[in-house]
């Protein structure tokens, strides 16, 4: 892989692990052009990645004890800032701020491991966050101020004459002042959304706060209208392997309208042969046109209990690139020859158009595999019912294959809101898995894992899914409380595999702890994201992977599409990494960005319908589980998977001393709560706002 200037300079210093001279560098870095040298200088600086001492020698910042993070969250009296590495977050006093807060990006000076953590102070601002917050309107008195979402753990002032019509109780946007003579935050009002006790309204600010863009524009909407009208002509088909007399099926949840990939499936002498077609985006979304250009700014589609936001216009996610069926698309195979014991033996990439027979329901086909449909579902299902008794056996071995590597199954609670047609919460449950969407995953995964193979086979630049080793220090912290829950930790240490983790997981399963290991364990491990490099996937493990399977709603799919098209379209591998290279390193950038921004915005999203369904329930008693004690209370989940906190510190007569690990006790009564303990609440209060529950015990 070809590095920048950048890069080149960084492995250089990081090499020399030294302070050097700017000329020094500049010879022993072996760049040929000065100004480039310069420029990459001037920007590692301003990035806080090095420090110029004197404006004459350099040094990276790391070498001189500085730490670079953001911002996370504050108070009047202190903040707390993450690393990009996800490093335990730094303690940082008021007195040592420098005027940073929540969003900024900092070099961090001083840090010390302290009891509690490390902590350190503010060496200077490096990247100032945009200084907008959205927030709740709060009067006190005779002053208004906002309650910020986010990282702010207090009340900013709304400076005199700009409340902008806004009262107690509204959501609104508004822009950060620091007053240098005050020393203190101000802010002014620049729009209202509407009242702050409505998800639907939070969830619009929530939308602005993380920059998610939500409307197309309509030049981009005419673009894709164009596209999307555009005939599937004779010569197109000639140049695809025509697989419309297939038995394929498309197979989604019942209200999808973005049907990226469909499944064919046949038993041979040997084994099966596995087909996933997906829709081939990148044929509509052309290299360079306004819509890859919007595809990659978004990223991915974001997905809010009220709406979707798409990564491309409805034109194209619902329209000419949704696989449905009775209708012929063009689509991109992964065809696939597995073996009995569900090894992938070979496979090809083509280039193909289809006409999905049914448009499959994972529920109904949960029925049709467990033998208990009706006859009107048997018959709609008559044209695959093959493929699916085919594709049933297939994915009991590929099951058997994904548990003897080692693959990890990680249960985790899915919210399901059902919202009425004024668009606020009326119900909430948990959902559930069968085996049709196993099935379909197995299924990605092994195409997913077919494309990587192909990267890796043909040294293409590409955009792999990776996920990384897990670190030491956290795995010694998983070893601490599986050792406290009970469980054998003999194998949970340094240099752990996969399948440690997964017996691990095993033995907490239908135990009290299930929830918190699968939890800690998730926490252990490092986040999955986007590369150009293949270092592998540890969570399926898998050396080769990638997502290849939902370019609809994924950039990083639609980026591997271009390539591997190129590739099958004999473009030489020479053509590919001079095309490519630099595209596949910012395309893993961005979309890994993008899924961040993402999942924390559905996360908090999620939190507020969850808030605005107990609304309506406030002074209503559930039976509950302890999910998680802090020093402070502990999390009870209710039946339909709602979370809340009882803050036991607000209880009289009591003192209750939280052991580090699964148990808070009382040490007055003896009364102790632990995880996994059944418990009586009465919810008490639910701010949709802040997305915040509260319970007492009763």
């Amino acid at each position: 892989m070809k590095l920048k200037t950048k890069d080149i300079v960084i492995t250089t210093l990081q090499r020399e692990n030294r302070e050097i001279s700017r000329d020094e560098l500049f010879k022993l870095s072996n760049i040929s052009d000065k100004a480039s040298y310069n420029l990459a200088i001037s920007e590692l600086q301003e990035d806080g990645d090095i420090i110029l001492i004197k404006n004459k020698n350099v040094v990276l910042s790391e070498a001189m004890g500085y730490v670079k993070a953001t911002i996370l969250r504050s108070s009047r009296y202190f903040s707390f800032a993450r690393t990009a590495d996800g490093s335990p977050d730094i303690f940082i006093p008021c007195e040592k701020m420098k005027d940073a807060i929540p969003g900024d990006v900092v070099l961090l000076q001083d840090i010390r491991q302290e009891e509690k953590g490390p902590s350190g102070g503010v060496f200077r601002i490096v990247k100032k966050g945009d200084r907008l917050i959205t927030g709740m309107v709060e009067r006190y008195k005779s002053k208004l101020s906002v309650i910020a979402d986010g990282g702010f753990g207090y009340s900013i002032p709304i400076v005199r004459g700009g409340e902008l019509r806004s009262r107690d109780g509204d959501k609104v946007r508004a822009a950060l002042m620091y007053d240098q003579h005050e020393r203190k935050l101000y802010c002014r009002v620049l729009s209202i959304y509407g009242k702050a006790n409505s998800a639907k309204i939070c969830a619009d600010a929530i939308i602005d706060r993380y920059g998610i863009p939500s409307e197309f524009s309509k030049g981009l909407r005419a673009e894709a209208k164009r596209v999307s009208e555009e005939p599937i002509t004779a010569e197109e088909i000639a140049k695809r392997r025509d697989l419309r007399d297939e038995a394929i099926l498309t197979i989604d949840s019942a209200d999808a309208k973005d049907l990226d990939d469909a499944i064919s499936v046949k038993k041979t002498e040997n084994g099966w042969t596995l087909g996933v077609h997906i829709a081939d985006v990148s044929h509509y979304v052309r290299e360079g046109s306004e819509l890859d250009k919007e595809a990659f700014e978004r990223g991915t589609s974001v997905y809010f209990a009220d709406r979707v936001i798409p990564m491309l216009p409805e034109e194209l996610s619902n329209g000419c690139c949704s696989l449905n069926s009775g209708t012929d698309k063009l689509t991109f195979s992964a065809i696939m020859n597995i073996d009995q014991k569900g090894n992938l033996c070979d496979f090809e990439f083509c280039k193909s158009i289809i006409n999905s027979k049914v448009r499959g329901v994972y529920s109904e086909v949960n029925e049709i595999l467990a033998g208990t449909a009706d006859d009107e579902l048997i018959k709609k299902y008559s044209p695959v019912e093959q493929t699916l008794k085919d594709g049933e056996e297939l994915f009991a071995v590929l099951k058997q294959n994904a548990k003897e590597r080692g693959e990890l199954e990680i249960e985790t609670t899915e919210l399901k809101f059902v919202l009425n047609e004024a668009g606020v919460c009326i119900d909430v449950s948990t959902r559930t898995r069968g085996k049709s969407e196993e099935m379909i995953e197995q299924f990605m995964i092994m195409a997913n894992q077919a494309a990587g193979k192909l990267a890796k086979e043909k040294n293409i630049p590409f955009v792999y899914r990776i996920h990384a080793k897990p670190e030491a220090e956290r795995i010694a912290a998983l070893a601490d409380l599986a050792q406290a829950c009970g469980f054998r930790v003999n194998k949970i240490k340094p240099g752990l595999t996969q399948r440690d983790l997964a017996e691990l997981l095993s033995a907490a399963k239908d135990t009290r702890y299930e929830k918190l290991m699968s939890m800690q364990v998730l926490r252990t491990m490092a986040k999955a994201q986007y590369d150009d490099r293949p270092i592998g996937h540890f969570g399926l493990s898998l050396a080769d992977y990638c997502h290849f399977t939902s370019p609809i709603r994924r950039y990083p799919d639609t980026s591997i599409h271009r390539i591997l098209s190129a590739l099958v379209g004999g473009m030489s591998i020479e053509e590919i990494k001079r095309k490519y290279e630099d595209f596949a390193e910012e395309s893993a950038k961005q979309s890994s960005e993008r899924e961040v921004r993402a999942v924390n915005g559905e996360r908090d999203t999620e939190k507020c319908y969850a808030a605005e369904y107990m609304t309506a329930h406030i002074g209503e008693c559930y039976d509950g589980v302890v999910e998680g004690v802090t020093a402070k209370g502990i999390f009870v989940s209710i039946p339909c998977g709602i979370e809340g906190f009882v803050n036991l510190s607000r209880l009289e007569n009591a003192f209750f001393e939280y052991n580090g690990t699964t148990t808070t006790i009382d040490k007055r009564s003896g009364i102790s709560y632990s995880i996994g303990d059944s418990v009586r609440i009465k919810v008490t209060a639910a701010t949709v706002a802040l997305g915040t529950i509260d319970y007492e015990l009763v």
